[in-house]
């Protein structure tokens, strides 16, 4: 089994961005020495609990932290920008850390209708282009941009002996046949939607394409995961996750309430059922329930890579997580 890591910059209450990137980059550096294959991080906007609104800036202060693990982008939502552009930033990572840079894309709005605009500097952009953008990103990537493109005298630089892995991120069978057509590597987010993951998978198998990226179908799973010593210590630290899943789904403050607070919440009917709904998007246990459903989801999926993000309360409950994994699959 390959762990890989999604990590979000969460903030807790009381705590400022500076310390959720120092807890990002510690467990990087962490997940590095454990044998991790990639670590990616997010890209959230017009939200004061998660800090990642800059995954090629963030990730390239990780890789200056971390020495084998693959870094990247889980994903840059490609829609609102400029496919040249976000070439030439990751040609600029690629060679400055050849071998180790991982693309990922997403079709994402990025927010709320008047966010998407203010990330498109007020232009109305259909998320119907994002096929031709993944194209044109692609094209740029490997300057192979054909004659008729109005853009085919325009290079992407800096020039690498290497190329990042670019991967497709993805909840429905729309985005699997896109990664498929396209020929790139595949992420299921079970921690989004955890229904359609064996049917998109299937699909991206079934009609993958060989590409310049990609030569054979490569596929992971994120999925959210709170492991602890007895299933009683991790339902407790998993309790403020879940309160903060309804906070996103909800807007406003999405800040990670303390494991107090979570236990003193006094939840909703309408909240206890949607808490209950999330929980399968995560596995939550001691270390022996937690490698069996793992385990179970990987022969569900046919899968052996997953990517591990976890958003509780308390860092070193966080990086126990993290390590008890490492010990049982590393």
């Amino acid at each position: 089994m390959k762990l890989s890591v999604l990590d979000q910059s969460v903030i807790r209450m009381g705590e400022t961005a500076n310390q959720a990137f120092e807890k990002t980059t510690k467990l990087a550096m962490l997940t590095d020495e454990l044998g991790y294959t990639r670590f990616w991080v997010a890209e959230h906007h017009n939200t004061n609990g998660l800090a990642g609104t800059s995954p090629e800036v963030l990730l390239a202060h990780l890789a200056a932290h971390t020495k084998r693990i693959r870094v990247g982008s889980g994903g840059v939502l490609l829609p609102q920008y400029s496919p040249f552009k976000v070439a030439e930033n990751f040609k600029v990572l690629e060679a400055l850390y050849p071998g180790r840079i991982d693309l990922g894309v997403g079709r994402s709005p990025g927010g709320s209708p008047v966010t998407r605009l203010a990330l498109t500097d007020g232009i109305r952009k259909s998320l119907n282009e994002f096929p031709r953008q993944v194209r044109d990103l692609q094209s740029f990537l490997t300057n192979e941009i054909s004659n008729d493109h109005p853009f085919h005298q325009v290079k992407a630089y800096p020039q690498s002996y290497t190329m990042p892995e670019m991967w497709m991120l993805g909840v429905r069978q729309t985005g699997a046949m896109l990664a498929a057509e396209y020929g790139t590597s595949f992420t299921y987010g079970h921690f989004i939607t955890p229904v359609n993951g064996r049917q998109a998978i299937n699909q991206y198998k079934d009609h993958f394409q060989p590409s310049a990226f990609l030569k054979t179908p490569k596929v992971n799973v994120c999925i959210f995961v709170v492991c602890a010593p007895t299933k009683e210590k991790a339902e407790e630290i998993a309790l403020a996750q879940d309160l903060w899943l309804l906070a996103v789904e909800r807007g406003g403050d999405t800040r990670i309430v303390s494991n107090d607070e979570a236990r003193n919440y006094q939840a909703s009917k309408a909240e206890l059922v949607k808490m209950k709904q999330n929980r399968k998007r995560m596995i939550v246990g001691d270390p022996e329930y937690v490698r069996e459903q793992l385990l179970l989801l990987s022969e569900t999926y046919g899968v052996d890579e997953f990517m591990i993000i976890n958003n509780v309360y308390d860092f070193e409950d966080k990086l126990y997580t993290y390590r008890a994994l490492a010990e049982m699959f590393l």
